[in-house]
């Protein structure tokens, strides 16, 4: 063994002490106790996971709060806002912004992420280009994911489509859309499809990020999904939307979302901010529910989306902090229910992302975080502060546990 951490619970498993002995970057030994002459580090009973995992970030339009007029704080203006923001943008200060909000996370506990990134006329591959550097530069703390995809349409566009192809490329981890902001949304959703089987990519769209329960983008998302055989490789986010109507209409959602195999990824921060604020004065949360959805046997998680700017003009980039708000949105006060939320920010968002060796077990790497917690209910309670990391078992941060100084 190179290292063991001692004593430490593990979440997912019963709340029994545990060793976890590392040896070549991956997990040797996982034991009540391991007897090896290592080097080795207590855990004082803590919790410790894989690391959170972050399935919905915007790196590349992070930290631009100070260049952009948030306006009323509608959805529409962020957009614009961004739109013209980023034609100014060049390839290394997205670099430098989204290498600030990254180690943000690092330093939060996640160690795996997909990161959005917009490519359109407006701003090329710079964007791109700057998030793949970015990719090599912090492989060492983090492994992410490039989703390329367009945020103001398509097809009225001209010329977004052939570079969101070019990315695909160049090698982008996975593909999506926003088709709300698009003149044919059908076929904006038809040709992301289309991409995603010639490149073999998932998908994931930007979707239904309104209060008007009328109509849904969602229904022919389901139904490409299942005509092409994608299931398990779709997620949505934001589907505000599923936050206005009855829990019958949410129950027949959930099937659809089930039996099609597509995901949901919900924003609390973000959907807070921006949803409902012309409805004075009872003005709607505008959350959707992802743990009725996730009860449905719907794979659900949490996520940050933006961070300081105008689409969320704050944030640090703590997924337990965004657990947390999200158990306040929808009132969630049960231990099962703190669970599950802190499952939508680790094990279920794995399952989200497809990674198959997100867990602490023999032969996966050594990815560990220790929380200064005993529980994954207490964990989302208190907002626990991650207290060390290991990336492939390469210690990657430190925060030292708080302490009284009494007189």
């Amino acid at each position: 063994m190179d290292f063991v951490l001692r004593d430490v619970r593990i979440a997912g498993m019963p709340p029994t002490p545990f060793d976890i002995g590392v040896q070549g970057g991956r997990i040797a030994a996982v034991a009540p106790r391991i007897d090896a002459d290592a080097r080795s580090e207590e855990g004082g009973g803590r919790l410790v996971m894989p690391g959170f995992v972050e399935t919905h970030i915007h790196l590349d339009k992070s930290g631009i709060s100070a260049r952009c007029d948030c306006g009323d704080g509608t959805l529409a203006q962020a957009i614009a806002a961004v739109a013209a923001a980023k034609a100014r943008f060049d390839e290394q200060d997205i670099h430098v912004r989204a290498a600030r909000t990254l180690e943000k996370a690092i330093l939060r506990g996640t160690t795996r992420m997909r990161t959005h990134v917009e490519v359109d006329p407006r701003i090329g591959l710079k964007g791109f280009n700057a998030i793949r550097r970015l990719k090599r530069d912090y492989a060492w703390a983090i492994d992410l994911e490039i989703c390329a995809f367009v945020q103001e349409g398509m097809l009225n566009d001209p010329g977004a489509e052939e570079l969101l192809r070019q990315a695909c490329a160049l090698g982008a981890d996975v593909v999506g859309g926003c088709p709300y902001t698009d003149s044919d949304p059908h076929e904006q959703i038809a040709r992301v499809f289309a991409l995603a089987e010639q490149f073999d990519l998932d998908i994931d769209f930007h979707l239904d990020f309104d209060l008007d329960p009328a109509w849904m983008h969602l229904d022919e998302v389901c139904r490409q999904t299942l005509a092409r055989r994608w299931g398990g490789r779709v997620t949505v986010g934001h589907v505000t939307k599923l936050s206005v109507i009855d829990d019958a209409s949410l129950a027949a959602v959930a099937r659809r979302l089930a039996d099609a195999g597509v995901a949901v990824t919900v924003l609390p921060s973000t959907d807070l901010f921006l949803m409902g604020r012309s409805m004075k004065p009872h003005v709607p949360r505008g959350v959707a529910p992802a743990q009725q959805l996730a009860a449905m046997g719907v794979t659900c998680s949490l996520a940050t989306n933006n961070v300081l700017n105008p689409f969320t003009p704050f944030g640090d980039c703590s997924l337990i902090r965004i657990a947390n708000l999200f158990a306040n949105v929808h009132q969630l006060g049960r231990p099962a229910d703190l669970a599950a939320c802190f499952a939508m920010v680790t094990s279920m968002a794995a399952r989200l992302m497809n990674l198959a060796d997100y867990a602490i077990a023999e032969g996966n790497p050594a990815d560990l975080v220790v929380l200064d917690c005993q529980s994954e209910e207490e964990a989302v309670a208190e907002i626990a502060q991650p207290l060390f990391g290991l990336k492939n078992g390469v210690r990657t941060f430190t925060w030292p546990a708080a302490r009284l100084h009494r007189p």
